[in-house]
């Protein structure tokens, strides 16, 4: 299957809160309408779906009447389904939420996927009325976002993927529970981290989870690092930092199941069942050989 990875990268500095996010949405719809040039010209193939990073819009697309007729007219020029990174208010009015969303050319918004497991102290601020009146700048983060409450394996175009987004990479449980979709996304905003380890920490273990479960793997940044991983853990395209990047590639699509699928987390708990009772062997063994008083007089 041939698929395209989008880039847009985000403004440095010189813009306001809503500027900025105007501006990353912009940058990403640029790179997008890029790239449908360059398939009319007939200078890559045509993907058969598009990936955008975590955040690719902080302006809601549900709400937001603007942004979501640049999507739909970046979608449209395109012609094939993008998942869409967005931050979107959430139903109850008093949170936000995290969303992958499935965007078709023809119907426009459809399926998505809400982070399940948002970051703690930057995502939410557990125990948020004594911690705010103790440490001011959690103020900064004026809304906890709500985490959703369903794996995020959907159809895109001709393929289901299994979506997780930014560090849920990190969690095995929730990379394992979309890894029967034949294509696993990994939707992230590093920008915060630009230049730091953080993000080829993200990226080694997108790296691993190519191998864990037999998958290629799309990586999709705001800023960086974005790549497209083979399910042997090699990485075919990969972006540098906070350019403007598009990635095409044809890429290996499976259906086949691990012997880390089949297993899921029960190689995990021998192993950690064994570490256990290797201690408390050890110190069951260390108190037969103690000397008693009687010896040591």
């Amino acid at each position: 299957m041939t698929v395209a990875v989008i880039q847009g990268n985000v403004p440095r500095s010189g813009l306001d809160f809503l500027g900025q996010r105007a501006a990353v949405l912009d940058n990403h719809i640029r790179a997008t309408m890029e790239l449908a040039d360059e398939v009319r010209q007939g200078k890559v193939p045509k993907p058969e779906l598009v990936i955008w990073p975590e955040n690719s819009s902080d302006l809601d697309p549900y709400a937001d009447p603007v942004a979501r007729t640049k999507i739909d007219a970046a979608v449209r020029a395109i012609g094939v389904p993008v998942l869409v990174g967005a931050v979107i208010e959430a139903p109850d009015g008093r949170h936000v939420q995290n969303r992958g969303i499935v965007w078709d050319p023809t119907t426009g918004m459809g399926a998505y996927y809400t982070k399940r497991h948002p970051v703690p102290f930057g995502e939410y601020i557990p125990f948020r009325s004594l911690l705010t009146k103790i440490i001011t700048r959690f103020e900064r983060i004026p809304q906890d976002f709500q985490p959703g409450t369903w794996p995020g394996i959907m159809q895109l175009g001709p393929v289901r993927i299994g979506d997780v987004i930014c560090f849920e990479v990190a969690y095995d449980g929730i990379v394992r529970d979309v890894a029967k979709a034949p294509l696993l996304v990994v939707q992230t905003n590093n920008a915060t981290y630009g230049h730091t380890r953080q993000i080829w920490q993200q990226l080694a273990m997108s790296r691993l989870r190519a191998v864990e479960h037999g998958r290629t793997v799309l990586v999709a940044a705001t800023s960086g690092i974005s790549a497209i991983i083979a399910p042997d853990g090699r990485v075919v395209r990969q972006s540098a930092e906070f350019r403007p990047d598009i990635q095409v590639a044809r890429v290996p699509v499976r259906t086949s199941r691990t012997l880390a699928d089949q297993l899921g987390p029960a190689a995990e708990w021998a192993l950690a069942l064994v570490g256990v009772g290797s201690v408390a062997a050890a110190g069951r063994a260390r108190r037969r050989h103690e000397p008693t008083d009687t010896e040591r007089a």
